[in-house]
């Protein structure tokens, strides 16, 4: 076996097809032992990825927007989708069958202002007529301040990916009311990157075809078989199983990893939209100067 280190700027059931290459065997098949790690302020993913503690993250293309800007041209490139849409859910403190994105107005909303999330949500709710200065917005910290700021009984709704808001449902402290996904549409949300070096070893390409196969599986596979394989290796201690079988069938009924595993051209050029809309992007950069192609 070979071991291959992987990293994740976040973690979450939102990326299945990743942690389904290790956990459902699929990287070992290829004859490749995965080590597992989540990226920190002091190890972050560009550190790891180009002095070579890591071979493969998880992370996003609008991470290379900054460098892009700034004209740096860039030695880590991303070269797979991991999710087609958004993958954050606004819960309230009750049921609303009713819900629209009008219902924010006024509101007090715990909100994740991680850069891409926060994006994505005023670009969400700027298509759905909704200005985001609408809004209470309140800025709580990371994901574990925000969750517990809302169980704590701050907010009126929280902005929070998988399985975060389905666990508070669990618990009876929230509901989900609303996926960002339906308000965004489709777009490259988040991705695998690599070194442009790495991408032509023999370890990428049978990195590629194990995560192929891990990707088809998320999508297709039922979900309490995904959830059981990601909770038997340890991936979402704490978190019901229940709770992370309806996170997964969630992000399948949105269709967060359908499609090719290519970061496509379209996929692209609505990621571009959101962060020109945000501001934090200039103008439009060039598909091929942040995605690459995949490994033969």
């Amino acid at each position: 076996m070979t071991q291959i280190n992987i990293m994740a700027l976040r973690h979450s059931a939102f990326y299945s097809p990743l942690l389904l290459s290790i956990a459902g065997g699929y990287l070992r098949d290829e004859g490749l032992e995965p080590t597992y790690t989540v990226a920190t302020p002091t190890r972050t993913v560009p550190d790891s990825l180009t002095d070579g503690a890591c071979h493969v993250a998880q992370s996003a293309v609008a991470t290379s927007f900054a460098a892009l800007e700034r004209g740096v041209a860039l030695h880590i490139v991303h070269f797979a989708q991991i999710n087609v849409r958004d993958g954050f859910f606004i819960a309230g403190r009750k049921p609303e069958p009713d819900f629209t994105w009008r219902n924010l107005v006024g509101k007090s909303v715990l909100v994740d202002h991680f850069f891409q999330p926060l994006a994505m949500l005023k670009y969400g709710l700027h298509r759905q007529s909704v200005d985001f200065a609408q809004l209470h917005v309140i800025d709580a910290g990371d994901v574990n301040a925000i969750e517990r700021a809302f169980r704590n009984g701050q907010g009126d709704y929280v902005h929070l990916q998988g399985p975060a808001p389905q666990q508070f449902e669990h618990d009876g402290v929230g509901y989900v009311v609303a996926a960002v996904a339906d308000a965004v549409g489709p777009v490259a949300f988040s991705s695998l990157c690599a070194t442009r070096e790495w991408l032509h070893t023999d370890m990428a390409r049978a990195f590629v075809r194990a995560y192929q196969r891990a990707r088809a599986f998320a999508h297709n596979a039922p979900a309490a078989e995904i959830a059981a394989l990601e909770a038997d290796a340890g991936f979402f201690p704490g978190i019901d199983r229940g709770v992370l079988t309806r996170t997964i069938g969630a992000y399948q009924q949105l269709g967060c990893w359908s499609g090719d595993m290519a970061i496509s051209p379209p996929s692209y050029e609505n990621l571009l939209d959101v962060f020109l809309f945000g501001g934090l992007i200039t103008h439009r950069h060039p598909y091929n100067t942040a995605v690459a192609t995949l490994p033969a």
